[in-house]
């Protein structure tokens, strides 16, 4: 006993000194991957490989000609002719004295627009994450109740899939058509005070808190199956102190994924200001990025770092206060895996989802997608299961081509997204500026930088979410990571004469897995949401491919008369959404 005393202050001892050494290296993490964010943007003219003097003057006059002359004025009024350095050097001083340049294409000044636009996305990112919890909160609901009742439970994640799965930019154009055009009890478009931001809020917050919802449900599970619950409850403390332990105990462990997800509302949301016409932040260096309008790209990409970063330490600053005393000291408690639910709920749901595609399959793929040989916007009828879509063509067989394309893309992008998200997550503190960074960039610009090199297609959409989606699962690694590190048995094994790589994968890895898998298939409909969205941007497979985005995409013009052309792609995409988290619930059930 005297022995492992020894050891935990030992431990203790180590663990203070080296305090200040991870808060500079966190530090200088961020400050690297900032400077090499900026200084890469600078150079992307050059990175590119493409004449900004030709795209800049087809941006700003379609009929004027191309000559040597006019290039070579354009190149020189932007200071192309000084190189990538001066150029560089010279907006950074400007920045520093509160002048970001003029925009090339307006003509502007930059900065002013960039923090309206900043300041329209924070706005809205608050009233959607207030939508986002509100509807967490109800889906943890059952979890918490039997949790109090003395009951380890992780729920199936049904009503969390569902809301997961549904499109934002369907959802929007749904709401937009619902409350501004039906009941007209919201403005359609623009924004000119907080009711414009009703409708969005509800568009962003929706998928935002089915996806909080199924995080926190499966973390709150896990504190109730603590031995320290026990023990309060039968010294008779009261269950409104155990709920605030619990809800202490579990925000430790969430509270870098609520970060990360209220930062991707500020910049993911791009398809629901186009479908809104809000002119924030994400919308306006998707438009900088389209129109290789530079200033304006450095300065967008500058503010989401900007806010990713300062969410990142507002977070790490939070769960530090939480979890401080325990870190330091390695005294958290062992968790053990929760039940999952029991039944045949568990086993019914996935299998009721697989069938389901399964006969979709059976019936669409025999059948054309591609010919138009039905009246356009046909009505669902027992020939046409589905409907038609605008050009006449069969939905279902378009559906369930559709099927294979997207559910394998999208499987894949996860298994990749999880394996990057377990490497990274266990160097933390080295890797938490890029892991920022990643999660800062929507998307859509990440897609738009590949498809300039390699051109739109099913592989850049693929590579572009790759890219940027192992963020939150790197995220969760590192706080789960830490957290089972900081138990006792795990500080003693260099005692026992276990080594780091023995430890990572005999003791730490079998502990992290279970959750991981679980968050990943939770993120399989968002994957294939993202990529969805690349095609209803173009950015995607190229027509006629009948991949579930580019049909959502074509199908979004005519959602008002006829519905069916977005509805059976959408349900596709919730029972894909639905099997894959419950399917990932069975991985942790107790026999």
């Amino acid at each position: 006993m005297s022995e492992s005393l020894y050891c935990r202050t030992c431990a203790r001892i180590h663990r203070a000194g080296n305090l200040p050494k991870g808060l500079v290296a966190t530090l200088l993490s961020r400050i690297i991957t900032l400077t090499g964010i900026v200084v890469l943007i600078g150079m992307l003219p050059w990175v590119s490989g493409q004449d900004p003097a030709m795209a800049l003057l087809r941006a700003r006059s379609a009929e004027q000609e191309a000559t040597p002359e006019a290039l070579a004025a354009i190149r020189q009024s932007l200071g192309f002719d000084q190189g990538p350095v001066q150029l560089l050097l010279h907006w950074l001083s400007g920045l520093l004295q509160g002048d970001a340049g003029n925009s090339w294409i307006s003509g502007r000044p930059v900065l002013p627009d960039m923090i309206q636009a900043a300041q329209v996305s924070l706005t809205l990112m608050l009233m959607s994450a207030v939508v986002a919890l509100l509807l967490a909160a109800m889906i943890c609901l059952p979890t918490f109740r039997r949790g109090l009742q003395g009951r380890s439970f992780r729920s199936t994640g049904f009503f969390a899939s569902v809301f997961t799965a549904l499109p934002e930019f369907l959802l929007a154009s749904f709401l937009l058509v619902v409350g501004a055009v039906w009941l007209e009890w919201f403005p359609p478009y623009g924004w000119n005070g907080l009711h414009y931001a009703v409708l969005p809020a509800l568009a962003m917050g929706i998928p935002a808190g089915g996806y909080l919802g199924r995080i926190f449900s499966d973390a709150l599970a896990a504190p109730f199956s603590e031995n320290w619950i026990i023990t309060w409850t039968v010294s008779g403390i009261s269950r409104w102190h155990i709920t605030c332990a619990v809800l202490k105990r579990t925000l430790s462990t969430v509270m870098p994924l609520i970060g990360l997800v209220l930062v991707s509302l500020t910049g993911s949301a791009v398809a629901v200001e186009k479908v809104f016409a809000i002119p924030g932040l994400g919308r306006a260096t998707l438009g900088a990025v389209v129109a290789q309008d530079l200033p304006a790209l450095q300065m967008g990409v500058l503010f989401l770092l900007i806010i990713a970063f300062m969410f990142g330490m507002l977070c790490a600053g939070i769960r530090y206060l939480i979890l401080g005393r325990a870190l330091r000291t390695s005294s958290l408690p062992v968790t053990n895996e929760p039940d999952g639910k029991s039944g045949k709920l568990s086993l019914l749901l996935p299998f009721a989802c697989g069938v389901a595609l399964v006969v979709l399959l059976l019936i669409g793929l025999p059948r054309d997608p591609y010919s138009s040989e039905f009246m356009r916007l046909a009505h669902p009828s027992f020939s046409l299961p589905f409907g038609a879509d605008a050009m006449g063509r069969d939905l279902l067989a378009r559906v369930a081509y559709g099927t294979v394309h997207t559910c394998m893309l999208a499987l894949m992008v996860s298994l990749i997204c999880l394996l990057l998200g377990l490497v990274i997550g266990l160097f933390p503190r080295v890797f938490v500026g890029p892991t920022e960074m990643a999660n800062a960039l929507p998307p859509v610009i990440a897609g738009l930088l590949v498809v300039s090199i390699s051109g739109p297609g099913s592989l850049g959409a693929a590579i572009a979410i790759a890219a940027v989606g192992w963020a939150p699962l790197a995220t969760h690694t590192a706080a789960l990571a830490t957290e089972i590190r900081a138990r006792p048995y795990i500080n003693m094994l260099p005692v026992l004469g276990v080594g780091w790589l023995r430890q990572n994968l005999f003791y730490i890895f079998p502990a992290l897995i279970g959750p991981l898998f679980r968050h990943a298939m939770l993120r399989l409909p968002g994957i294939a949401l993202a990529l969805a969205s690349l095609g209803f941007l173009g950015l995607g497979a190229s027509p006629p491919e009948p991949e579930w985005g580019r049909v959502l995409a074509e199908g979004m013009p005519y959602l008002e008369r006829a519905y069916w052309v977005v509805l059976a792609p959408a349900v596709a995409l919730a029972v894909l959404s639905v099997m894959g988290v419950s399917l990932a619930g069975l991985t942790g059930q107790k026999k």
